[in-house]
């Protein structure tokens, strides 16, 4: 085991990194994932001890000062072959850096780490035809290097490395693609650093800040989820509080249209289809859509939920980044301030409702094991059926179709004591799963399922109507 005992969760992902060091052959791993979600930290303490060169890009930098920076790197890792004159193109580094790897000495595995690529890959750079060269004519044939690329862009790195069609096509032998933390690793990570809370506030910093470790390192001992976030988020030196713009401006070169998107997606709690985004964020075109579209879900900051009727055109896209939802619900308003944000009334209360859906969503694979059926074969979809003049719609955000012919219809309420299912929801629920089978016309087994923070009250609306209700420790499992 090589793993640095101050990495926090990232089983998964360790068994991967593990695996290529014990691998009898050359390797070349590609690890994205969104902005600060750790993957530098993650390489950098496992491999700590088998690392032998290192390089990053370096954001909006121009070739000339992208090799300056290789050759102060290889002056660092290779006292004894001194580069005086930084090399004038990528192809003459990588080449010094395949003399200066060849000898050294030994058969465990050499790790070799270009961090940021996308950033390194500048305009008319030659960066990754020279990479190509590179891994191709000299990499690939030493069976004791490991070679790993990272980067924030999760779209560049898809499309230009692991779909790449010229010289790296189908040379990339591992991927990780790099989740934030769970709710149950940031209640661990936070535990490392002596900072505990209640699972009910637990959620209401994730729902916040998301499992995003740079984010969680700004959370205070001794300071509550309200203070905290007041402090991160509103403060005038807080660490979020010019967060959002720097987000995405780092992941995208044009990235106006990819705001205009997310901000669409911020008004609308039950998601957007495609045709409805073209026209919420003014697009003239569907090409840029699709591209702008693809980008965001890749990096992780949307997610695409498909219709239980499976038709690709109703297919929803939800905006599912916890800090850009937060943004344009409270900080974009004039009078958001460290103290009010949780004091916005029914504002909050709707806010609340949509961000626990949305932790509920990611935190899918749990929910399942909770439900006991993690074993069975499933798929998720959302159901909407649009009202007329004569019938009421209705909408499922999630629900779980089996391959055992059972269905969930999923209901997630978030609240800070029992959640009481009243006449009026009661007569919403019951109506809600008529019409979907009216609609639907399945003959599969439904079953009205929970998911609370603290419960349901037991009253008989609960007791006719739920089949199965989970509370917030289903999350943790």
């Amino acid at each position: 085991m090589n793993a640095d005992s101050t990495i926090i969760g990232r089983e998964d992902e360790i068994k991967i990194l593990e695996s290529l060091l014990q691998s009898p052959r050359a390797e070349l791993l590609a690890i994205y994932g969104r902005r600060r979600v750790g993957k530098t930290y993650l390489i950098r303490s496992y491999y700590k001890k088998q690392i032998v060169f290192s390089c990053s890009g370096q954001y909006q930098g121009k070739t000339s000062d992208q090799l300056i920076n290789f050759t102060t790197q290889f002056n660092a890792y290779f006292p004894d072959r001194q580069i005086v004159v930084p090399p004038t193109t990528w192809k003459e580094a990588l080449v010094l850096l395949s003399h200066a790897i060849f000898r050294l000495e030994g058969r465990s595995k050499k790790v070799i780490f270009f961090d940021e690529l996308p950033w390194l890959d500048t305009h008319k750079s030659g960066f990754l035809s020279a990479f190509s060269y590179f891994w191709n004519e000299y990499a690939s044939l030493r069976n004791d290097l490991l070679v790993v690329i990272c980067g924030s862009a999760a779209s560049w790195i898809i499309n230009k490395v692991v779909n790449n069609k010229g010289g790296l096509h189908n040379r990339i032998t591992r991927q990780i693609r790099l989740l934030p933390f769970s709710v149950k690793e940031t209640k661990q990570y936070l535990a490392h650093f002596h900072i505990h809370f209640e699972d009910y506030d637990l959620l209401r910093l994730y729902m916040v800040l998301g499992g995003i470790p740079h984010y969680l390192n700004a959370v205070q001992r001794g300071r509550s989820v309200t203070q905290n976030i007041g402090n991160i988020c509103f403060s005038k030196d807080g660490l979020l509080a010019r967060e959002f713009n720097n987000l995405y401006a780092a992941l995208l070169n044009s990235s106006e249209k990819h705001i205009q998107v997310i901000k669409a997606l911020a008004q609308k709690n039950k998601g957007l289809t495609r045709n409805e985004l073209l026209k919420a964020a003014e697009f003239e075109t569907g090409g840029a859509l699709t591209t702008i579209l693809e980008e965001l879900t890749e990096s992780g900051f949307i997610g695409k939920v498909y219709p239980f009727e499976k038709q690709e055109k109703n297919a929803l896209y939800r905006l599912q980044d916890e800090f850009s939802l937060f943004y344009y619900r409270f900080m974009t308003a004039g009078d958001a301030g460290e103290d009010d944000w949780s004091n916005a009334g029914h504002k909050y209360t709707i806010w609340c409702g949509y961000a626990f859906e949305n932790l509920c969503i990611k935190h899918i694979s749990q929910i399942k094991r909770a439900l006991q059926i993690a074993g069975i074969r499933s798929r998720d979809y959302s159901w909407y059926k649009p009202g007329s003049q004569t019938e009421d719609g209705a909408q499922i955000d999630w629900l779980i179709d089996r391959a055992d012919n059972c269905i969930n219809l999923c209901e997630m309420k978030f609240s800070n004591t029992e959640y009481t299912i009243d006449k009026k929801y009661a007569k919403e629920l019951a109506a809600k799963k008529s019409l979907f089978v009216k609609d639907t016309r399945t003959r599969k087994t439904l079953f009205t399922t929970s998911i609370t923070t603290f419960g349901l009250t037991d009253n008989e609306h609960r007791q006719m109507l739920v089949d199965v209700s989970l509370t917030m420790e289903a999350l943790f499992g």
